[in-house]
């Protein structure tokens, strides 16, 4: 009925190792995209960041800088 002349092709052990190779890819990519965001999470400012701020943006001057930082560190 279904007869062939020839043996099976050597290309085709390509196809099962190939849609290993993709399903193993698509894994790999959804764990580095979510391990990717939590890596990238906002952490709120410390005191120091916001100090920094307030300086730079001139809502403080040096000498309440120098001394709020001095209890910061302390």
């Amino acid at each position: 009925m279904w007869w062939s002349d020839y043996w099976p092709m050597p290309g085709m052990f390509f196809g099962p190792v190939l849609m290993f190779l993709f399903v193993i890819a698509c894994m790999a990519m959804m764990f580095f995209m979510m391990r990717g965001g939590m890596m990238h999470r906002h952490r709120p400012p410390d005191a120091m960041d916001i100090l920094k701020e307030r300086y730079a943006r001139g809502e403080i001057n040096e000498a309440e800088y120098r001394e709020r930082r001095r209890l910061l560190e302390a």
